[in-house]
């Protein structure tokens, strides 16, 4: 069954374009690309280096470390080092509060 965690208000999302939450043992970063939300785990499949803050150009995200590249629509892996595609994860916007849902 899925459960919704809240992430951060919207207007906060929409301003910065980018949030991160640890949830339990997992880092999520959470981004709005003109106004669609994608949530993917915030770190990079190659070597476990964070992704958020990495160069983010339409839907693709680039590890700051060694250049791995994402689709954030699906997690799919665009160019190595890295070669297993990153966790997606459901994100919505409900009453004013962004939240990622997992299964």
């Amino acid at each position: 069954m899925r459960v919704w965690h809240a992430v951060c208000p919207a207007e906060m999302l929409k301003r910065d374009g980018l949030a991160v939450l640890e949830l339990a043992t997992t880092a999520i970063a959470v981004f709005d690309i003109q106004g669609d939300l994608y949530a993917v785990e915030n770190i990079c499949t190659h070597d476990g280096g964070e992704l958020a803050g990495g160069p983010l150009e339409d839907h693709v995200i680039t590890c700051p470390r060694h250049g791995a590249r994402f689709d954030l629509r699906t997690g799919q892996v665009l160019a190595p080092p890295a070669c297993v595609p990153l966790r997606t994860f459901p994100a919505r916007i409900h009453d004013g509060v962004v939240e990622v849902g997992i299964d």
